[in-house]
């Protein structure tokens, strides 16, 4: 297969890779949110300890090309609280607007859950941040995190599965099936139970196709030891809100939660890294970069020539134009 997608890689993980050593530049962290908005980057929140959350905004300018040792990094107004393993989509209406949905939310500079609320929306061109008024909120969605957001070109934020979890004794830990649905342009909320056929999902990604249909890839149940085969591809209608499974065939990938993927201009999914779990969750951690073609549904693993990223897991991937940009993680 050609390898028509380049990896930039920053040296901005962890402490026990590499740091980037100039001025005005995030901390190492993991289990932040991401988006591309324009030729802006942006990061949303992570954990930089094993007990400090942050409220931290930073974008990486991506308008010009620049030295990988020296990213153009840029803060911008933080958010109103702090939040990891959230999830957060770009409004295609004005493709401006940020939404950050669940996660942990912890109030700023405190251990404390803030319940406040479970959506919030940010205004890239204005760096502002509001609280937006939802109807028919699902009160189960509360504290609903390690899941992933799409939206579709009508203003629809689908999100499916998660867990209610993050070592609060007011919430009981549950894993979901539901789809739960915004539409940003009424603000109206609305939830969808699944069959049982539809798997629990934790820790998976998902891929919006221009067709209308949501792959999920990889993930887990609720319980720490129970990947979800990853060569059982679950797709999510967004037309006719049905659900189907592929399976596919190809390369054997192993099963994995955390990783992250991207979609390219010709249709092909780009998954990498990820890890395996235990009982401290966090188990075997892959470097592996592979790619699954939505037209066949098989897997294939590319050449991938230079120096490649380091093992990741709870990283952030998104793609800009002929690049897959890897940032941060564990």
């Amino acid at each position: 297969m050609k390898s028509l997608y380049y990896i930039l890689f920053f040296g901005i993980f962890n402490s026990v890779y590499f740091l980037v050593i100039c001025q005005n530049v995030p901390s190492p962290r993991r289990e932040q949110s991401s988006t591309l908005v324009g030729t802006r980057l942006y990061f949303f929140g992570g954990t930089i300890s094993s007990t400090i959350t942050v409220n931290e905004v930073w974008y990486l300018d991506l308008s010009s090309s620049f030295n990988i040792s020296t990213p153009p990094w840029h803060s911008d107004v933080a958010m109103p609280v702090g939040d990891i393993f959230g999830t957060s989509c770009l409004s295609p209406i004005d493709n401006s607007t940020v939404f950050l949905i669940g996660g942990r939310m912890r109030i700023v500079n405190t251990r404390n859950f803030s319940y406040t609320s479970s959506v919030y929306r940010f205004d890239s061109k204005n760096s502002l941040w509001t609280t937006p008024t939802i109807n028919n909120f699902n009160s189960s969605f509360q504290a609903r995190n390690e899941m992933q957001a799409v939206i579709d070109n009508d203003g629809k934020i689908f999100v499916f599965g998660g867990i209610n979890t993050g070592n609060d004794d007011n919430i009981t830990t549950t894993a979901y099936n539901d789809m739960s649905i915004l539409d940003i342009t009424t603000m109206i909320w609305s939830t969808q139970t699944q069959s049982q056929f539809v798997l629990v999902n934790v820790d998976y990604t998902a891929t919006l196709l221009p067709s209308g249909l949501i792959v999920y890839v990889g993930g887990r149940g609720s319980s720490t030891a129970s990947l979800n085969n990853i060569s059982q591809i679950q797709i999510f209608d967004t037309k006719s809100y049905t659900w189907s499974t592929k399976s596919a065939s190809g390369s054997t990938i192993a099963s994995r939660v955390s990783h992250s993927a991207v979609l390219t201009q010709n249709g092909n999914i780009i998954i990498y890294g990820g890890s395996t779990i235990n009982t401290t969750k966090i188990g075997y951690v892959f470097s592996d970069i592979a790619v699954l073609n939505t037209n066949s549904w098989a897997w294939s693993v590319p050449n991938v020539s230079g120096t490649g990223a380091p093992p990741l897991t709870e990283h952030s991937a998104e793609i800009y134009k002929n690049y897959m940009i890897l940032a941060f993680g564990n």
